[in-house]
C-alpha cells in the first residue's frame, strides 16, 4: 500500500460527502420563486452555479442582487434547505473513501458552523476528523479561500501538506490560494464538463478521488 505524498486531507461537505444536489436545487427554486424568478433544473444549476452566489442569483433573476436582496434570498434558501435536510444521504462511497485515506483528515464547509457540526455528528463521521469547520457568518455566498486559510491555521498545517477533495472550482481556487492541491469530484453540485476543463485532477467517485489524492505531488 502506498502512502500519501501529502499528509492531510480536507473534505468538502455539500455536494461531496453529502449527496444534497436535489435538495439544493429545490431550495434554490424556492428562493427564486420568492423573487419571481425562473425554475432551474439540476443540470442547469450545475452549469451556471458559481460564487459569489449573488452573481449566480443575478444572472438567473435577470437583475442586480445587492447585499440586502441577497440576504433575503439566502435566508429563504436556507429555510427550505433545513426543511429537507433529513432526506439527504451521504454519497454512496463516502465512508469507504474516508477509510481509504492513510493520514489525518478534516472537514471544511461553507454551510453554517453551528448547524454543520451536529449534522456531521448525526452521520457518525465526527471521529474521523481532526477538525470540523463551517461558515462563521450570518450570510454566506462568498469564496472558500479565506476560510480554508483559517482552517489550516487552526490545525497548524502548511498548505503544502494538504490535499482538498471538493466538487467545485471554488474548492480548487481555495486550495491553490494556500499552496494545497485539489481533486474535483464530479458527483456534486458542479457540471462535470466544467470540472474536467479546469485542468485539475477529476474523479467520478470519492474512492477514486482519494486514490488520486494519494499520488499528487
Amino acid at each position: 500500500m502506498t502512502t500519501a505524498r501529502r499528509s492531510h486531507l480536507v473534505w468538502d461537505w455539500n455536494g461531496t460527502l453529502l449527496d444534497d444536489l436535489d435538495l439544493v436545487v429545490r431550495a434554490t427554486n424556492v428562493a427564486f420563486a420568492s423573487a419571481g424568478g425562473p425554475v432551474v433544473s439540476a443540470d442547469e444549476h450545475r452549469v451556471r452555479f458559481r460564487r459569489p452566489i449573488a452573481d449566480y442569483y443575478a444572472e438567473m433573476l435577470g437583475r442586480a442582487v445587492d447585499d440586502e436582496a441577497f440576504g433575503a434570498l439566502d435566508r429563504i434558501f436556507h429555510e427550505a434547505y433545513r426543511a429537507g435536510l433529513t432526506s439527504c444521504a451521504l454519497a454512496a462511497d463516502a465512508t469507504a473513501a474516508i477509510a481509504a485515506w492513510p493520514g489525518s483528515q478534516s472537514l471544511l464547509s461553507m454551510w453554517f458552523h453551528d448547524e454543520l457540526v451536529p449534522t456531521v455528528h448525526t452521520y457518525g463521521l465526527t471521529p474521523h476528523f481532526a477538525r470540523v469547520d463551517g461558515l462563521r457568518a450570518a450570510v454566506g455566498g462568498g469564496p472558500k479561500a479565506e476560510w480554508l486559510e483559517k482552517h489550516l491555521a487552526e490545525l497548524g498545517l502548511d498548505g503544502r501538506e494538504v490535499v482538498l477533495i471538493g466538487d467545485s472550482l471554488d474548492d480548487a481556487d481555495a486550495a491553490g490560494s494556500v499552496g494545497a492541491t485539489c481533486v474535483l469530484y464530479t458527483g456534486g453540485l458542479s457540471d462535470p464538463a466544467r470540472l474536467r476543463a479546469s485542468g485539475h485532477p477529476v474523479a467520478d467517485t470519492l474512492t477514486k478521488a482519494v486514490t488520486l489524492a494519494r499520488t499528487l505531488p
